[in-house]
């Protein structure tokens, strides 16, 4: 069953987070002080819904990132029952889907609970104040649908943050896979 991104207010501070990637390194917030905009995207391997727009993800990455805008992608998954989206795995759909962005893994998943994510994708954009302008869906598509994953959404937004403008409410949230959460988390 799919689960709805909750709305969280415009103006709320990206919360801070040092995490590994897949290629080894550590990655925190301070990374991305100074851009006009970064989209922290939650996702994980094994999701239909982050397999269906991975790649439209990481070319709206590309494609922004040149006018500022830094992307990030957490997965939170507990990897002891979801192993598919331990770090290999993620390393090799990061290969697949062409994210040239850090991917990062957040074990502990205190990342995912700071940020009150929920599902995969989860999508977070925030501007140059590193302040929530836009958390909701990448475009209208869905799996199975036969509608290509474009990124309208997203892209709608992108253009309003790096234009120091307010992205329009509301936005429609995220809808996907929910986050799989360790039975020791305060999540379940």
């Amino acid at each position: 069953m799919a689960t709805q991104s909750p709305s969280v207010a415009a103006g709320t501070p990206a919360p801070e987070f040092n995490l590994p990637s897949t290629t080894g390194e550590m990655v925190s917030m301070a990374d991305f002080a100074g851009r006009p905009a970064l989209l922290v995207a939650f996702v994980c391997n094994h999701c239909p819904y982050v397999r269906h727009v991975e790649s439209a993800l990481a070319r709206v990455a590309a494609d922004y990132e040149g006018s500022g805008l830094a992307t990030v992608a957490i997965s939170a998954n507990d990897v002891a029952s979801y192993p598919d989206d331990d770090l290999d795995h993620l390393a090799e759909q990061a290969r697949r889907a062409g994210f040239a962005f850090p991917y990062l893994y957040d074990a502990s998943q205190e990342v995912a609970h700071a940020y009150g994510a929920v599902c995969t994708p989860d999508l977070f954009l925030f501007d140059a104040d590193q302040r929530l302008a836009y958390r909701g869906e990448f475009d209208g598509s869905r799996p199975h649908q036969g509608i290509p994953a474009t990124g309208a959404s997203l892209r709608a937004a992108v253009d309003c943050v790096l234009a120091g403008e307010p992205v329009p409410e509301p936005h429609r949230p995220s809808i996907g896979c929910s986050i799989k959460w360790r039975e020791t988390s305060s999540s379940q």
